[in-house]
């Protein structure tokens, strides 16, 4: 399958996220994309964030045979598409948080792995609480009005992370 201009982030991901997976390489996707296929691209992000442990030496030449060519570092752009991905590291956590699971999304370009909705809020919590981004809390608020998600375990997490005062403004948020 090739990449053309018209497809979505959510058709890119599952189409690299499977060819990935074929060469013996679990990734799952994280950041803005995942907001934008939560929210039906009420956020739109141009890049595609896959956490993994792989070889990265595998990783280039998959992405290489999908026509993706390696720019500085990470990034790989692709000539039919705006959209970029990159791989930023291995770091399975939110703050000190290990992620427990994923969901899946199946799509014409294959299976998308990815955060799930209370994770992305987690993660874009992350940045609101330890940044103090104030887009991130946008994103996360976002998410948790367009999907199910537990707040309970949010909740723990900010205990645990004494960010109690930042959750509450979250939560506020939510409920407005």
């Amino acid at each position: 399958m090739k990449i053309t201009p018209e497809m979505t982030v959510l058709e890119i991901g599952a189409l690299v996220c499977t060819r990935l997976k074929e060469a013996g390489i679990d990734v799952f996707l994280s950041g803005g994309a995942v907001v934008s296929i939560y929210t039906s691209n009420r956020y739109e992000s141009h890049d595609l964030d896959f956490i993994t442990y792989g070889d990265f030496k595998k990783i280039e030449t998959v992405m290489i045979a999908l026509g993706f060519n390696r720019e500085k570092g990470r990034h790989f752009l692709h000539p039919n598409t705006e959209f970029f991905v990159e791989f930023p590291g291995n770091a399975a956590t939110i703050g000190d948080e290990p992620i427990r699971e994923f969901s899946e999304i199946k799509t014409s370009t294959g299976l998308l792995k990815l955060l799930t909705p209370t994770y992305c809020v987690m993660d874009r919590l992350s940045s609101f609480y330890f940044w103090n981004d104030p887009q991130g809390l946008e994103q996360a608020v976002m998410v948790a009005k367009a999907h199910p998600f537990n707040l309970s375990i949010i909740e723990k997490w900010s205990k645990r992370e004494k960010l109690m005062e930042q959750f509450s403004t979250f939560v506020k948020r939510v409920r407005n």
